[in-house]
């Protein structure tokens, strides 16, 4: 005998109100991409799911953005022994990998968005580091960088007037590759156990669930989900590499 499942949703997109267990329903006319084994509408969890990928890829790359930029900017233009800590630090970043390190920091400060978008985040300050370190080397030797220089423009002007303006468009394109990287970071973070938590929509988990599920013929749990992450993830791949030739027109000779 069928049993009748209550789903409900609260304010924070959590599918917490069920009832009755029963098998992961395959795709229909009433629920188009089917049901989990707790009888939650995947389409449902998807779209919320959704939402809180999009939270933490974009809160890691602000946090990249407000952590490397600055560091790079002020080890490049300074240079002597701040730059040289500063590089031995951000290279040592690069021992580890990103994904491992990334377990390992979202281990240590537990579940939630915002630990979860910093433990992303330090993956991937190393690479907004080199970047804007690399920019100001070359721009701080410009002609006009070295007459606002002689002018008697004090560090802070010329970092912001002169050099800040001409390394944004290579951080925009870089952020916007970054985006799609954190959100594969993420959903292997929430398929080991360290995402948001399990009341919560997400992709990586129902990864996770769809793979304890598919020996059973779900396929559907597991299917759905990975294809909006790789879809998700390869257009924002797409819309960082068209930036990069608009933004760097080098690049394309």
């Amino acid at each position: 005998m069928k049993k009748n499942i209550t789903v409900t949703m609260d304010r924070d997109h959590s599918l917490l109100s069920v009832f009755v267990l029963k098998h992961p329903s395959p795709p229909s006319a009433q629920y188009p991409l089917g049901t989990n084994l707790l009888g939650q509408d995947m389409l449902s969890r998807i779209l919320c799911g959704g939402t809180i990928m999009l939270q933490v890829a974009f809160l890691s790359v602000l946090f990249c953005f407000m952590i490397g930029v600055p560091i790079g900017l002020l080890a490049s233009y300074t240079g002597g022994i701040i730059d040289r800590v500063s590089t031995i630090v951000m290279d040592s970043f690069y021992a580890f990998p990103g994904l491992v390190l990334a377990i390992a920091i979202a281990a240590m400060m537990g579940r939630g968005v915002v630990n979860m978008s910093l433990a992303i985040a330090v993956v991937y300050i190393p690479s907004y580091f080199r970047i804007v370190r690399s920019q100001v080397l070359t721009i701080k030797e410009l002609p006009y960088t070295e007459a606002a220089q002689a002018a008697g423009a004090r560090g802070r002007t010329i970092l912001l007037r002169y050099i800040l303006p001409n390394v944004v468009p290579s951080i925009v394109a870089v952020a916007t590759v970054n985006f799609a990287d954190a959100i594969l970071t993420a959903a292997g973070l929430t398929f080991v156990g360290l995402g948001v938590g399990i009341d919560v929509p997400d992709w990586g988990w129902d990864l996770t669930q769809g793979r304890q599920l598919l020996p059973s013929g779900a396929w559907w749990v597991i299917t759905f989900p990975g294809i909006m992450i790789v879809l998700v993830a390869l257009g924002f791949t797409l819309i960082g590499e068209g930036l990069s030739e608009i933004l760097n027109p080098r690049l394309e000779q």
